[in-house]
């Protein structure tokens, strides 16, 4: 009598277990909502809408202390990362029909994070140099900028030769620290010294622990601007240092970003913004 009615009992529960998977069909599964990232390895192709017209999410890493490209805000009394890069990046995402989750992190992990598919894509003030160019994808050029000798008003360094015995800051795996390790070739004594973040850099200079730093003229003209004791000096060369987004090799994101790129150089949207960051 006991085993019967543990038969009996396996029968019901059996029953009732296939009563409610027949209930559950595919059309009850959870789907990821407006502006949540995807699973790993169910990316949409770019410029499809997801399922009942939802947005898709795009990573994007930045170093957020190159003002006006990107920085920390908060003066809305919330942490919030703006800048140059930041409007360009929102003006393609809704071209496009993304959206855009920001990863902040330092400057020289950011051709890494493309590489181990962290990000969908990179926006810094990033110039394609040809080593870059061997590990990543670029954009073309949006944005050109100059090199410039940041250093005390009283220290008399304004040109690369006056820079010989003299110890420089420049930003970790940035174009000014390739610059600066050319000048090494050149320039007796130089030491170069290379750190994460910009704010560091320039209090390095403030402190006279360097005696100067290279930094791009945009950025140097606002830490200049809000430190007076400081000067920045034009640095003449024939190469440009444009700026450019970075995509994981054969990303299928390039040719898109590009046409919109353009479409911002063509309807005036471009200067806008850089009027906008820029022109202050």
């Amino acid at each position: 009598m006991k085993k019967r009615t543990s038969i009996l009992s396996l029968a019901f529960t059996s029953l009732l277990a296939a009563a409610l998977i027949a209930g559950c069909g595919t059309g009850n599964q959870p789907q990821a909502g407006a502006g949540q990232e995807q699973p790993a390895g169910q990316e949409q192709a770019a410029g499809q809408e997801g399922q009942a017209g939802e947005k898709k999410t795009l990573i994007m890493a930045t170093s957020a202390d190159y003002k006006p490209y990107e920085y920390h805000d908060l003066t809305s009394g919330k942490d919030e990362i703006v800048g140059f890069d930041i409007d360009i990046a929102n003006y393609i995402a809704k071209e496009l029909g993304y959206e855009i989750q920001i990863t902040d992190m330092d400057f020289g992990g950011l051709v890494p994070a493309l590489q181990t598919n962290r990000a969908d894509f990179v926006m810094a003030g990033m110039t394609p140099t040809p080593d870059r160019q061997k590990n990543v994808d670029f954009s073309d050029i949006y944005y050109e900028a100059k090199n410039t000798i940041v250093s005390k008003k009283d220290s008399n360094l304004t040109k690369p030769e006056q820079l010989a015995g003299k110890k420089i800051a420049v930003q970790l795996g940035s174009i000014q620290e390739e610059a600066a390790k050319e000048l090494e070739k050149t320039v007796q004594g130089l030491q170069v010294t290379s750190l994460n973040k910009l704010g560091e850099i320039v209090e390095e200079v403030k402190t006279g622990r360097v005696d100067a730093a290279i930094i791009e003229d945009t950025v140097a003209k606002g830490f200049v601007a809000s430190n007076p004791t400081l000067q920045f000096t034009t640095i003449e060369s024939n190469e440009t240092n444009g700026s450019a987004i970075a995509f994981p090799k054969g990303s299928p994101h390039v040719e898109k970003f590009n046409e919109v790129i353009k479409k911002m150089q063509e309807n005036g949207e471009m200067d806008k913004l850089i009027q906008k960051w820029f022109a202050q």
